[in-house]
């Protein structure tokens, strides 16, 4: 099958959408899509997928705006570039604004690829990734503590708005986590989210110590094996523009599907989300 820039694009809004929704705490359809709310300080707090099925009524932007501000959080809507027009207009009057931009790399898998071949420097010897077991409580920690370590200042503990999400998400069943481990320690941690006919690639941290030596190309290989092992053609990665994640992927062979904008309405007192 042909798969285009919308036909991607429906599949991996669809699957964001529906795996926030999933491990939010709390969680609405809306416009086609879903508007998650996590807590303050969750990067759960998102609108994804809207506008996607057809015209939205601008009155589903009020309730969104509603949703996220009676709880004191802005407003947050990852907006699709195919999304329709009504869209647009409703979240352009009502003062929304764009905070930034995302690319939506993808990729294709086939059964005989030699995946580990494409390893820009030759796959790290040194390196055993493995899949990390969640329903152990010292392995769990580890992954959480590991995996969120780029989002956050070096040295510091993990905000427990971080930890709580990055915990609701992991459990999920169809969340597989990943640690990259070098003389029995953990230096990197990636999950994967299997949907039905798309994957994606999440949160990926590389210990700073650490960085440099090939181990996110590592994590990245070894999460396309697992999505072809589970039947899954195609996989994708979220990405700001021009970060090592965006040039990994490109040498890894993902190509740019489409980007989205990130919209928020800020208001006094609400506080901004990840």
């Amino acid at each position: 099958m042909r798969r285009t820039p919308l036909s991607i694009a429906r599949l991996e809004e669809a699957r964001q959408a529906e795996m926030t929704a999933d491990a939010a705490p709390l969680s609405e359809p809306i416009a086609g899509g879903w508007m998650s709310y996590g807590g303050k300080g969750s990067w759960m707090n998102q609108a994804v997928g809207l506008g996607l099925k057809g015209p939205v009524d601008p009155t589903d932007v009020d309730r969104l705006i509603d949703f996220y501000a009676s709880r004191g959080i802005q407003p947050k809507v990852e907006l699709c570039p195919f999304a329709d027009p009504t869209l647009v207009t409703a979240l352009s009057d009502r003062g929304f604004r764009i905070r930034e931009f995302e690319n939506v790399m993808a990729r294709a898998l086939t059964k005989d690829e030699d995946l580990r071949a494409l390893h820009p420097h030759g796959w790290p010897g040194n390196v055993e990734i493995v899949i990390a077991d969640t329903s152990d409580a010292a392995q769990l920690e580890t992954f959480i503590d590991v995996s969120t370590s780029g989002f956050r200042p070096a040295g510091s503990p993990v905000p427990e708005p971080l930890r709580q999400a990055t915990q609701r998400y992991v459990t999920r069943p169809n969340c597989l986590c990943f640690l990259a481990i070098i003389d029995g320690k953990a230096v990197g941690g990636s999950g994967l989210d299997l949907g039905g006919k798309i994957a994606c690639l999440m949160g990926t941290s590389v210990l700073p110590e650490w960085r440099r030596r090939g181990i996110q190309a590592a994590l990245i290989i070894r999460r396309l094996e697992v999505t072809r092992d589970h039947g899954i053609p195609l996989a994708c990665i979220h990405s700001l523009p021009g970060i090592p994640t965006e040039r990994n992927a490109t040498r890894l062979g993902f190509s740019m599907a489409y980007t989205k904008v990130v919209m928020v309405k800020p208001g006094k007192g609400l506080i901004p989300s990840p």
